[in-house]
């Protein structure tokens, strides 16, 4: 099986097998356009391994979908452990998609890229899924402690991952041809250009003032 931090156990299980095979096929075929026929002879198992492990294409899917669920999530829950500043935060986020977008294209690409509700009608939205919660929570945190400009959190999120999420999608139609890293800074620096705090939510500083009956004469506050 696929993960983000580590490589497959050697020799993989059965359902492993399945599921990595299956990813391959979902990413490069689309869903729709795979048979569990297909996944059987990609993962080397038998038919009967399949339905018994998933019970079948939809089982798959559904379990790979929430096996890279809890990959993007151990993603995020490690930044938080690693980093407090909510914008240093944001920032490790985008640098391991762009990171993980080389190294584990297949991972990213059915996290970011696939139509999930097309195929499992019956689990919401990604958006609303754990590891991109906890994404908003980050931002609703910059908010409140002042390191990024107050705004619906939906367009504060959409503002600060939404140019990092398209160049993946660029990277992965092969529109971009570079590695994602090389536009890490330019990306950051676009990025936080429309996010600074407002003045009104920015600690205030103390003006400098006159002292009384000495009109002009300027007294540092130090």
């Amino acid at each position: 099986m696929h993960y983000l931090k580590c490589e497959s156990s050697a020799p993989e299980s059965v359902d492993g097998r399945i599921l990595k095979a299956a990813l391959g096929l979902f990413v490069k075929s689309g869903y729709h356009n795979v048979s569990v026929h297909d996944i059987q002879r990609a993962a080397d198992v038998s038919i009967g391994s399949i339905y018994n492990h998933f019970g079948g294409k939809e089982g798959i899917a559904k379990a790979l979908y929430f096996h890279l669920l809890n990959e993007m999530q151990g993603m995020v829950d490690g930044v938080l452990v690693e980093t407090e500043s909510a914008r240093e935060r944001c920032n490790r986020i985008i640098e391991l998609l762009f990171e993980y977008t080389e190294t584990r294209r297949d991972i990213i690409a059915f996290v970011l890229h696939q139509r999930h509700q097309e195929f499992l009608p019956g689990e919401p939205p990604i958006c609303s899924a754990a590891p991109f919660r906890a994404m908003r929570e980050v931002i609703q945190q910059g908010m409140d402690n002042g390191e990024i400009r107050r705004r619906d959190p939906w367009v504060a999120a959409s503002a600060v991952f939404g140019s990092a999420i398209r160049m993946i999608h660029l990277r992965l139609d092969e529109v971009v041809n570079e590695p994602l890293p090389r536009y890490l800074d330019e990306i950051l620096a676009g990025t936080w250009q429309g996010m600074e705090p407002d003045a009104a939510s920015s600690p205030k500083k103390r003006k400098p003032m006159d002292l009384p009956g000495q009109s002009g004469v300027v007294v540092s506050d130090r």
